[in-house]
């Protein structure tokens, strides 16, 4: 009987097709006979953690995944803030920025470099130039995180709910920070778009003759102008993931982002490094899942090597990484795939195409279950085309985590309350019946 799951997650790994790789994607262009030899011993699907179409980022995708319905998301800036260590309230609004060149164009600030090269030296200056400003009862602090990035903490009579000023395409203006839409006369939302609206003028006219440009420019580099900013949040309450599913969890990943989910959701989390072999990466990440098993009901194994390989934009080189995970995963999984009480589910969060403007794209994944009792399909291969004839079918969102529980012999029956809250899963965690 099937009792722990371990879910590889190969972040971004679907992709489009493409006539360089004989109008294929990068994995079915890619030789993985490991993967392929785990789609034919199991059961095989596609999965979108939303809607067919809707192109996620990687912190929604994992919301979903992990059983998280959308209106409980806080963002992702104040996930990135709880996986640094950064003190944040209930209250603040935690911003994503990071330093980039501009250009100025008729008044009008234009994303020249989005990701200008600097040193550690260089950063750490910028860092203490933005690092704290006030406007009217809003603070404003910048902590930085690594490279150009970091993140901006409003506190004070704050909301969420204003623009991103990134444009997120070179030589396209910024974009004015203001409330959305339902929020024009909210104070909080209002202010909030004011104040860093002020930060980054004065951040701006602050850098324009700073000794550090006036030194770039001698080098010919470009100056360093400000910061843009995206994906504001605020914290909320939810109810931790252990409660939630009876659950045990563990995640093993390298990104703040997943340390801060970790941190939210109330699954403990290892940080990981990644090097420039993925493969081995991944393997050491199955093995310490592997000796985890004993603490553990739940575990996420994560490697962004599939989504980073896709943003350089190269076809080949996704393929190249798909290759090497397959080889990792050849190493460690042979014996999870002996041991009776483990399920393995191995998919992704989202495609990301190795072609063309997109950051990410809305088409779905292949996703795969393999354990003892699990159906047994007639795919033969591990991609995105091979894995619409699995038994598993389409999956969408929520339905992920739910399908794990049914495969752990944990769904509950619809109907029966063992708890005072309707939870997905059997046995509940209840009180006693006492006489």
């Amino acid at each position: 009987m099937l009792k722990k799951c371990i879910l590889i997650l190969l972040d971004g790994v679907g992709d489009r097709a493409y006539a360089g790789l004989g109008d294929q994607t990068p994995l079915q262009a890619a030789r993985t006979p490991f993967l392929d030899h785990l789609a034919a011993m199991g059961a095989n699907g596609l999965y979108h953690a939303a809607r067919q179409g809707e192109a996620l980022p990687s912190e929604n995708a994992h919301f979903a995944m992990f059983g998280y319905e959308p209106e409980f998301f806080p963002g992702r800036g104040p996930l990135e803030a709880l996986g640094a260590g950064i003190d944040l309230a209930l209250a603040d609004v935690a911003v994503l920025a990071h330093f980039a060149s501009f250009r100025q164009a008729a008044g009008t600030l234009i994303l020249h470099n989005d990701n200008p090269a600097v040193d550690k030296q260089e950063a750490n200056q910028l860092a203490q130039l933005a690092a704290e400003f006030r406007f009217g009862q809003i603070d404003v602090e910048f902590f930085h995180t690594h490279k150009v990035h970091g993140i901006i903490r409003l506190r004070g009579e704050t909301a969420p709910f204003f623009t991103d000023t990134h444009s997120f395409c070179d030589h396209r203006p910024l974009v004015e920070p203001v409330p959305l839409t339902g929020y024009e006369n909210d104070a909080r939302a209002v202010d909030s778009a004011a104040a860093l609206k002020a930060f980054l003028v004065y951040l701006y006219h602050l850098l324009q003759d700073h000794p550090l440009n006036r030194q770039r420019q001698l080098k010919g580099l470009d100056t360093v102008d400000g910061l843009v900013t995206q994906r504001a949040g605020q914290l909320k309450t939810v109810v931790p993931f252990s409660l939630r599913y009876g659950l045990k969890g563990l995640s093993m990943a390298s990104g703040l982002v997943y340390h801060g989910l970790s941190k939210y959701l109330g699954l403990d989390w290892i940080k990981v490094t990644d090097t420039a072999d993925p493969g081995a990466d991944l393997a050491q990440r199955i093995a310490l899942a592997r000796e985890a098993l004993g603490d553990y009901d739940f575990i996420h194994v994560h490697t962004k090597a599939p989504d980073e390989a896709a943003h350089c934009k190269d076809p080949h080189k996704k393929k190249s990484v798909i290759e090497a995970l397959d080889a990792g995963l050849a190493k460690a999984l042979p014996p999870l795939l002996e041991d009776p009480d483990v399920l393995l589910v191995v998919t992704a969060d989202h495609s990301t195409p190795s072609a063309g403007p997109m950051i990410h794209c809305g088409e779905t994944v292949p996703l795969l279950f393999c354990g003892q009792g699990v159906r047994r399909d007639s795919v033969q291969q591990y991609n995105e085309v091979a894995a619409a004839l699995g038994a598993l079918g389409p999956v969408r969102a929520m339905e992920l985590i739910l399908m794990i529980l049914n495969s752990l012999d944990r769904g509950k029956l619809k109907g029966l309350m063992d708890t005072p809250v309707d939870q997905p899963y059997w046995p509940g965690v209840y009180e006693p019946f006492k006489i």
